[in-house]
């Protein structure tokens, strides 16, 4: 008789944490990382009879989560990237909607400013004109700085969002390693029974933390996390943690770095080796578009303002001085790593606007070399001594000695849009002509023409550049020339058409000469209806000035717009296919472990209708014993 009780018992303990399990189901259906979970049931050790072994009912072995390793750690992993997908889209199209917009853009005002110069070169001396150019290049420079401010600004935030990712980081890591911690303690004293809304729980935060960079879990045999970053730098490990920090970049302040602190000291990761999540996508954002993206824009501005200004000191003002420089031209940003022990302070200048490019450099010195590194594609090259040039940038020791082990950045254009600025107010001083020309005598009896003159290109005009020299024919093939500068060579070759130069300009004379004809290279006195320079100006609009001869002005910008679109829609595409992917994941996941609230009412009628046919059992047993007793009396 006992044995039926017994089974009774076991049926009405089996149903009962059944229902229990069931409602604790439907009560958590809408817990964030909440698995379904269900009472394992198996058959009790029947008693061996004469008649055979006969059941003692029901054992409830344990309470098991519907989880699956694979699923859930595809699950993350797809989090994980994905939001990296959002967070860099959500801050590329900050930058993006500012240089595609025409309003706010740089590309108006170039060819604004271009079609003020337009007008001075068809009215030199018109003083409306000059001072509209004026305006133009004001509201250019002023463009440029609107959009580098733009640049700084979403640099501002990225610094700001990195430090809040971290934290979160660190506060995700020291939770999962107090449930690491709990997990243990309580499967040891459950006797191998798994906490399993611990796990839940920890599982969940897991799935978080890789929202802010991706991780690798490793499980242990007693149940617990390893959790590791990067190249393998450990965040957790069992109830132990290693924080992260936001720390100032040690080669270039302002900029927040990721740090790993082991206590003695906080050891800067290298951003190529943080991935994944929140944090991976703010890294990736700005080494591979922001900082490209500003130096692009820094590049046109220097290439603007550094082409203009060579051509603008070839040039003569309506006072009849040689032209000065037009704008500010930003310098290369050097900075030294705060590790360094040596006192080398390194110098940088921009020598060929041709040949820069829109990388940055990191100048190492071992003791004996110094090593350049091109950080866009690590190209790198070595050098016993400085100066040396490379990429259109003459690299120096400006002062004092470096030491084995100092570094030093280099960012030739990344402060050109914001640097970039007007030199001259007055509209007089803007150079339209040329400070040279050239005239042929009243006497000449021959049939040859000379052109104006023209002052040869960088480098800074020749001292004797305004020096009369003549020219005379000896004969229809031959010249004669006389003039401070010029070596007074006698006998020269004539060629129609040929150039001739002294003294830093260059003319042509075509046509058949006469013996005795003469022509005249002097200054361009009174010449304020010259339009020469102001040409020569103007078609910096559609000369090849930047990427090796291959990229005009405009070439250049609309490239970096462009790249900056591309990958704008580039990360629409990925992150909206990658939405995709999670929903998927997200269903399969759920298709496994999720609650289904239909299901689980139709458990909690199949466990109430046990636990009522478990106490029926029971009923029937005590009847039996009762009438047990009846016939003892």
């Amino acid at each position: 008789m006992s044995g039926l009780f017994g089974i009774g018992v076991s049926g009405l303990n089996a149903a009962q944490i059944g229902l229990a399990t069931t409602s604790h189901n439907i009560t958590n259906a809408a817990t964030p990382g909440f698995h379904r979970q269900g009472a394992v049931q198996a058959a009790a050790t029947g008693l061996l009879s004469g008649a055979g072994f006969i059941g003692q009912g029901v054992d409830v072995q344990t309470v098991r989560r519907q989880y699956d390793q694979f699923l859930q750690n595809q699950l993350v992993e797809v989090r994980s990237q994905g939001a990296q997908f959002d967070r860099y889209l959500a801050e590329i199209s900050q930058i993006d909607n500012v240089l595609a917009d025409n309003s706010a853009g740089v590309s108006p005002a170039i060819q604004g400013f271009f079609s003020a110069l337009q007008d001075v070169a068809t009215s030199p001396s018109s003083v409306p004109s000059r001072q509209a150019l004026l305006s133009g290049a004001q509201a250019l420079v002023a463009r440029f700085q609107a959009v580098s401010a733009r640049f700084d600004a979403v640099r501002a935030g990225v610094n700001t969002q990195i430090e809040a990712s971290v934290t979160a980081i660190n506060t995700y890591a020291a939770e999962i390693a107090e449930l690491n911690d709990r997990i243990v303690l309580l499967g040891a004293a459950g006797t191998g029974q798994p906490p399993n809304d611990l796990m839940d729980q920890r599982d969940h935060l897991v799935s978080e933390l890789n929202k802010q960079i991706r991780t690798t879990v490793v499980k242990q045999d007693d149940g617990s996390y390893n959790l590791f970053i990067g190249t393998g730098q450990s965040l957790v490990v069992g109830n132990a943690v290693t924080r992260l920090a936001a720390i100032d970049s040690s080669s270039e302040p302002g900029r927040t770095v990721v740090g790993y602190d082991i206590g003695s000291s906080i050891i800067e990761l290298a951003e190529n080796t943080i991935t994944g999540g929140n944090l991976g996508g703010l890294i990736a954002f700005r080494s591979n578009s922001l900082d490209p993206g500003q130096a692009a824009l820094g590049r046109v501005a220097i290439g603007l303002a550094q082409a203009f200004n060579d051509q603008h000191r070839l040039g003569q003002d309506l006072t009849g001085a040689l032209g000065g420089n037009f704008f500010n031209v930003a310098s290369p940003v050097v900075t030294s790593d705060t590790d360094n022990t040596g006192t080398a302070v390194i110098g940088a200048a921009i020598s060929s606007i041709s040949a820069l490019t829109t990388s940055a450099y990191q100048l190492a010195y071992d003791g004996v070399n110094y090593t350049l590194t091109r950080t866009s594609d690590g190209n790198s090259q070595t050098f016993a001594a400085l100066p040396q040039t490379v990429d259109g940038v003459v690299f120096s020791l400006a002062s004092g000695v470096p030491a084995a082990g100092d570094r030093f950045l280099i960012r030739p254009t990344i402060a050109g849009a914001r640097d970039i600025g007007v030199l001259i107010n007055d509209t007089a001083r803007i150079a339209a002509a040329a400070p040279i020309r050239a005239t042929s005598s009243l006497a000449n009896t021959g049939r040859a023409t000379v052109t104006p003159g023209s002052v040869n290109p960088p480098p800074p005009p020749n001292a004797n550049l305004t020096q009369p020299v003549t020219i005379t024919f000896t004969s229809a093939t031959t010249f004669n020339v006389v003039g401070t500068g010029t070596g007074n060579p006698v006998g020269v070759a004539y060629t129609s058409g040929g150039a001739i130069s002294y003294n830093g300009w260059t003319i042509q004379i075509s046509g058949t000469p006469a013996t005795g004809d003469v022509f005249t290279i002097g200054p361009n006195t009174g010449g304020t209806g010259d339009n020469r320079n102001a040409l020569a100006l103007a078609g910096l609009q559609s000369s090849a000035l930047l990427a090796g001869g291959s990229a005009t002005l405009q070439d250049a910008y609309a490239q970096l717009v462009s790249e900056i679109g591309n990958k704008t829609r580039e990360l629409q595409v990925n992150a909206s296919a990658q939405d995709a992917v999670i929903n998927q994941t997200e269903f399969t996941e759920q298709s496994l472990a999720g609650v289904n609230l239909d299901e689980e009412a139709a458990n909690l009628i199949r466990y109430q209708q046990a636990y009522q046919a478990a106490g029926k059992v029971l009923q029937i047993a005590a009847s039996l014993f009762d009438s047990i007793l009846e016939i003892g009396r």
